[in-house]
């Protein structure tokens, strides 16, 4: 069993007591904070009773060793979430989703990154986020407490070998798209998404692997109309995962 971590901020707790409250093993709360006076408190506290969690009364210096200073007076000691495999992941497939919209991410080893990835999917409708299991950030309290909620709601797979992986979302009729600005890229905003579609992104600087852009059915670039050349991997995957978005809304 994983050793337990500690999650902090209203988001993130709320999110561990509503999809895995049996994870959590106990609840602190800043002893400044009054639950009467503040009715979100009030209802988490009610809620993690309802699970029976105990709760710790705890000083702000010793919340802030445990889980740093952005912790806002909730921190839950709980253990982590094992990600699915996947063998997991093909066998959703080979249920034939209603368009699935997958978002495939190399190489993001900031959490921070990371949790603002996963935010940004669970907003535009992804159904699914899949990760390799090497030189990856993984689901740490930051990147749960950045992705203020959508690190428990998102089906979160991690894979071993990615570019087999490509190949066979490819077999199932999964469109792949990575960003990569070459000669054979195409804008954006002129891509027609299909109803089956996987965007692959890879951190700023290092990009895609040349083997990852390989597999993909086709490279998109974001046009920049400034003389700012790249974006944050979270920024790029915002504006990728919402023009799609925004292309299935008028379907």
């Amino acid at each position: 069993m994983n050793k337990p971590l500690m999650y902090s901020g209203f988001h993130a707790v709320e999110a561990l007591l509503r999809h895995r409250p049996e994870a959590v093993l106990e609840l602190f709360v800043q002893d400044t904070r009054a639950d009467r006076d503040d009715p979100r408190l009030a209802a988490l506290m009610q809620a993690a009773k309802d699970f029976g969690i105990a709760i710790q009364r705890a000083r702000r210096e010793v919340l802030e060793k445990h889980a740093g200073p952005q912790n806002q007076g909730i921190v839950a000691r709980a253990r982590p979430r094992r990600p699915l495999d996947e063998s997991a992941l093909l066998q959703w497939l080979d249920g034939k989703p209603a368009k699935p919209l997958l978002l495939v991410l190399e190489n993001v080893t900031d959490p921070h990154n990371l949790g603002a990835c996963l935010r940004s999917a669970d907003a535009a409708g992804v159904q699914a986020v899949i990760v390799p299991r090497r030189n990856a950030a993984g689901l740490t309290p930051v990147a749960c407490r950045t992705a203020v909620g959508a690190a428990e709601s998102l089906a979160y797979y991690e894979i071993g070998n990615l570019a087999s992986l490509l190949d066979q979302l490819r077999d199932r009729g999964v469109w792949v798209v990575g960003t990569a600005l070459e000669e054979r890229s195409e804008s954006l905003f002129t891509f027609q998404a299909p109803e089956s579609l996987a965007v692959v992104m890879g951190a700023e600087g290092s990009g895609l692997k040349r083997l990852t852009r390989d597999k993909c059915d086709q490279l998109l670039e974001i046009p920049m109309a400034g003389e700012v050349q790249s974006l944050n991997v979270s920024v790029a995957t915002g504006v990728m995962l919402f023009q799609v978005r925004a292309q299935r809304s008028v379907e």
